[in-house]
């Protein structure tokens, strides 16, 4: 069964990153995540002069899509469609974002999950998000081909976090999230892309297949578990300065 994501790309209201991704994590996940059969993958930051500033990523890992539709029936309930109990929570997130773009996407068997990342103890300094188009139709293609650079990434310090395919649309996006020790590993990368005969070889073997690629980088919140090493705790809960705390 292949697991299936939430991605979540959140625009982020004035200077709240921090205290957006620390209600996420330590004011979401303790209460919210298991009754939604929910783990948390990731939050992180998008390192501004790469991306739309200032907003976060959110990574939602669920077994598969029925763990996913019980997230959704746990949550829309009601003549509101929202979870009664979460009223509190959502009023304390709306001063913090302000709109965002979601999609659901799929694993496929080879990539990890955040089980395997924790017990094997994952690490990173930084991350690559890359985003690939191809043709309508091609994302299973798509990723396939991808599966190729992991073994060549891994060559230049660059370890996978994440491979996903965009589900409920038209086949045609998948999205890669890189790991990298330090900003000279992916510098290095980068300066040596252009002139890179193994890369350019793997493009001309998929040239009918790439549509586009771009691409920016991002960092581990506070208490991402790919920081941190396991799921936010209810201990890790701290009053903010407004007094936001409890879910």
């Amino acid at each position: 069964m292949s697991r299936v994501y939430i991605h979540e790309e959140v625009a982020i209201s004035g200077a709240n990153r921090s205290r957006y991704q620390h209600h996420m994590t330590a004011n979401w996940w303790p209460d919210n995540g298991p009754a939604r059969r929910q783990l948390c993958f990731g939050v992180f930051s998008v390192v501004g002069s790469t991306g739309t500033w200032p907003s976060v990523v959110n990574l939602w890992e669920y077994a598969g899509w029925g763990d996913l539709a019980h997230n959704f029936g746990h949550e829309l309930v009601g003549p509101s469609h929202q979870d009664p109990n979460l009223v509190r929570w959502w009023e304390a997130a709306a001063k913090f974002r302000h709109g965002g773009f979601d999609r659901i996407a799929v694993a496929p068997e080879w990539s990890p999950g955040i089980e395997a990342h924790l017990r094997n103890g994952w690490s990173a300094g930084g991350y690559l998000h890359e985003w690939w188009r191809c043709p309508v139709g091609r994302s299973a293609e798509m990723i396939e081909a991808l599966r190729e650079l992991v073994e060549h990434y891994g060559r230049q310090g660059l370890s996978l976090a994440l491979a996903l395919s965009t589900a409920m649309g038209d086949d045609s996006e998948c999205l890669m999230l890189w790991g990298f020790d330090t900003w000279e590993t992916w510098a290095d990368f980068e300066s040596s892309r252009a002139g890179d005969a193994e890369l350019r070889g793997w493009g001309g073997r998929h040239e009918r297949l790439i549509s586009g690629r771009r691409s920016s980088l991002l960092v581990d919140a506070e208490l991402s578990p790919l920081r941190t090493g396991r799921q936010p705790q209810v201990e890790d809960r701290r009053m903010l300065n407004d007094g936001v705390e409890a879910t």
